[in-house]
């Protein structure tokens, strides 16, 4: 199993700038909180499932497939439950509150997907040079850059170290959900062990080589906005403004519901 996250594909999203990229993740998730209605939710789904596709990033999604079958079941039962309405559909549940754990689930389901279009298309340093370029201090993007290095690292670890325990014959594969979990719980103490001290040499590392002692810094890449991306937020920016408005006029409400 490959544990980078970053797909090398030359799609159309691959080759927008990662501050058009970055700004058109957040404007949707303006757009998606607007709507309480699963059905004015669709528009946003729609562009957002077409980014997926033409990026290639739904590789990605299947590797998390059963955290999002998880997700979805434990939302709908749980907002059913967090909110009501006044049109009976069965046993505790009402219309309105079923449209509404839709909705919620919709919006999970989307956010994910729109974060793993981000990072499946942009590389870790174009993505927080991006950051950097609007606007975020240097040493928080290293800390974000930091962190997001770290992950597919820890789960290299942790495939390393749980092939060397099948070889000595653990066999981390059988028995219940339960009895797998109690197999792996060992492995994370090397994982954790590796990890620090990876940590603590790459903070040694930082150090020598005089890491914050100037304010002023120069990158390697040069970002360069193209008639493609400008293209692609004059679009973004006026789907959310019509969004905003629709929203302000009334749509996308649920009648009769009531959230806790």
């Amino acid at each position: 199993m490959d544990a980078e996250i970053y797909l090398n594909n030359n799609s159309f999203i691959h080759r927008l700038d990662p501050r058009t990229k970055i700004l058109v993740f957040l404007m949707s998730f303006v757009a998606l909180l607007l709507f309480e209605d699963p059905i004015w939710m669709l528009p946003v789904a729609f562009l957002i499932f077409l980014q997926l596709f033409v990026s290639g990033a739904f590789k990605n999604l299947r590797r998390i497939r059963y955290i999002l079958i998880v997700l979805t079941v434990s939302s709908m039962i749980l907002w059913n439950f967090f909110s009501q309405g006044v049109t009976p559909l069965f046993w505790v549940f009402e219309v309105e509150s079923f449209y509404f754990s839709i909705a919620r689930t919709l919006l999970m389901i989307l956010m994910i997907s729109a974060g793993m279009i981000l990072i499946s298309t942009t590389r870790n340093e174009e993505l927080i040079l991006g950051m950097i370029r609007l606007g975020m201090p240097y040493r928080v993007g290293f800390a974000i850059s930091t962190a997001l290095r770290l992950v597919p690292t820890i789960a290299s670890s942790t495939m390393t170290i749980s092939q060397a325990q099948r070889s000595r014959g653990l066999n981390l594969d059988s028995g219940s959900v339960f009895d797998r979990i109690r197999k792996f719980l060992p492995l994370l103490v090397p994982v954790f062990i590796s990890t620090i001290r990876s940590t603590n040499i790459f903070a040694m590392a930082l150090e020598s080589k005089g890491f914050g002692a100037r304010n002023k810094r120069t990158y390697y890449l040069n970002l360069l906005m193209r008639k493609s991306d400008y293209f692609v937020l004059a679009f973004t920016i006026l789907f959310t403004v019509a969004s905003i408005v629709f929203a302000i006029m009334g749509y996308g409400k649920i009648t009769g519901l009531t959230r806790f």
